[in-house]
């Protein structure tokens, strides 16, 4: 069995990750992240242009802003994995969603547009994943003052993904 086909334990990331690590429920986390992208393009595609524009209560983010939140978290959790992976040690700093989300000009972004980067975003995900050899899956480094392993980054990509696609069907739709 190589390290892509267990789940990570409790240990390899912060205790905030844990629904997203158990929202994913298989052990061949590449196939998994995979399959996922077509079904997140088929879903996203089919939603009306009029449903991106709004959010479902005041003061929430609209669906376009929470697509490009799922894009953002995908590129800095990738990256995260890229630095643990080849060796660097240096501890990476968190996330502050509600300082991107402004900031990610949803407003002035066609639904196509978004459709597209969060399939460009998923295929560079998909070559790095695939291409890392075991040492490189078995590394563990530091993000958000925490330890996490490569493979539990990867798990943190797909559920977290899932978590927000589970959002707008529920909030959105």
């Amino acid at each position: 069995m190589t390290i892509t086909e267990y789940k990570p334990m409790p240990g390899d990331y912060a205790p905030f990750y844990r629904g997203y690590i158990e929202a994913v429920e298989t052990d061949d986390i590449t196939s998994y992240l995979a399959i996922q992208k077509e079904q997140v393009l088929d879903f996203l595609r089919g939603i009306k242009w009029e449903n991106w524009e709004v959010g479902y209560a005041p003061d929430k983010w609209t669906l376009a802003e929470v697509v490009l939140h799922m894009i953002d978290a995908e590129r800095v959790f990738a990256y995260r994995a890229l630095c643990i992976a080849r060796g660097d040690q240096t501890p990476l700093p968190g996330m502050e969603q509600d300082d991107y989300v402004p900031n990610s000009g949803a407003a002035s972004r066609t639904p196509a547009s978004i459709v597209d980067e969060f399939a460009a975003v998923r295929e560079a995900t998909l070559h790095l994943f695939k291409n890392f050899t075991d040492d490189m899956w078995e590394r563990r480094g530091i993000a958000s003052d925490a330890e996490v392993t490569v493979p539990a980054l990867a798990y943190i990509i797909g559920g977290h993904t899932a978590h927000h696609l589970q959002v707008i069907g529920e909030r959105y739709l």
